[in-house]
């Protein structure tokens, strides 16, 4: 059981939803990155959702992509991005790192090298964006090889026929986005996002976190109705990048605290009701 895995039973113990909260890597630059990932747990991020710089990240709407630029204008690599959580794990050893990115910058650093040195440095978890099913076979033998949990994605447009394929094999979590479009293209509407979610539970046992559109604390909640992880990304790397670390962290503990608003913001104990396994659990 890695990171990932014991805060999901956490989670599940809990009866409440998780807060996932995405950052690009190395986004101004390492410095101010590596201060930002340091304090996400102490902040209320139940899981940390950290970005692999690219060229072309066309699952991303304008501000995650100037998140991927400005990554690469200062230096950022993949390698560099795995230094990055090595650093994190010198004061955090128990928030789970899930990395999230392209095929390509994986390909270029080579797949199986890639796994082993992210798990070495303390990741646990790799989501990658445009990885089709179809091919996703290597990608998942070695980073089970390395004890890396490989994500999968699911859609609102994806049928029941693609959802029992895609999730035949899911491991850790399933990230299922609210939208169609890019992150932060559009806000997502809970009740309808509610009822895609529903559907996909039909095909797996995974905790299902939905992303893509989470804007406000208040809608955080209505989602974690019905999902056991809501993901955070645009709004907090708008406000990193327009108001600095502190403002980023303070945006971290408005949404973990509407997820539980009866808590401390990182002290884990259960408000919120929550549908882990497809059924709906009683609020503490």
């Amino acid at each position: 059981m890695n990171r990932l895995d014991a805060t999901l039973s956490r989670l599940r113990d809990q009866n409440r939803s998780g807060l996932v909260c995405y950052f690009m890597a190395g986004d101004p630059d390492f410095d101010t990155s590596a201060k930002l990932l340091a304090q996400l747990g102490a902040a209320g991020a139940d899981v940390i959702e950290l970005g692999l710089p690219f060229s072309d990240p066309v699952a991303d709407g304008p501000s995650i992509q100037n998140a991927h630029l400005r990554a690469r204008a200062a230096g950022q690599t993949s390698a560099r991005t795995l230094a990055l959580v090595a650093e994190l794990r010198r004061t955090d050893f128990t928030t789970p790192v899930v990395l999230m990115g392209y095929v390509n910058p994986v390909m270029q650093y080579g797949d199986k090298q890639f796994m082993t040195d992210a798990a070495a440095a303390g990741a646990d978890a790799l989501l990658l964006l445009d990885l089709p099913v179809e091919h996703a076979a290597p990608y998942r033998a070695a980073a089970l090889a390395a004890g890396l949990r490989l994500i999968v994605m699911t859609a609102p447009t994806s049928d029941d026929a693609r959802l029992a394929e895609i999730l035949r094999d899911a491991s850790g979590f399933v990230y299922h986005t609210t939208i169609t479009g890019t992150t932060g293209a559009a806000s997502c509407a809970p009740e309808q996002a509610g009822a895609a979610i529903a559907r996909t539970r039909r095909h797996t046992r995974a905790p299902i976190a939905a992303g893509f559109g989470v804007r406000r604390p208040a809608q955080a909640r209505a989602l974690a109705e019905h999902a056991d992880l809501v993901v955070v990304g645009s709004q907090l790397v708008e406000t990193l990048a327009s108001e600095g670390v502190d403002a980023a962290l303070r945006a971290v503990r408005a949404f973990a605290e509407a997820l539980h608003p009866n808590e401390t913001a990182g002290a884990g104990a259960a408000a919120v009701g929550n549908v882990i396994g497809g059924k709906r659990q009683p609020q503490s």
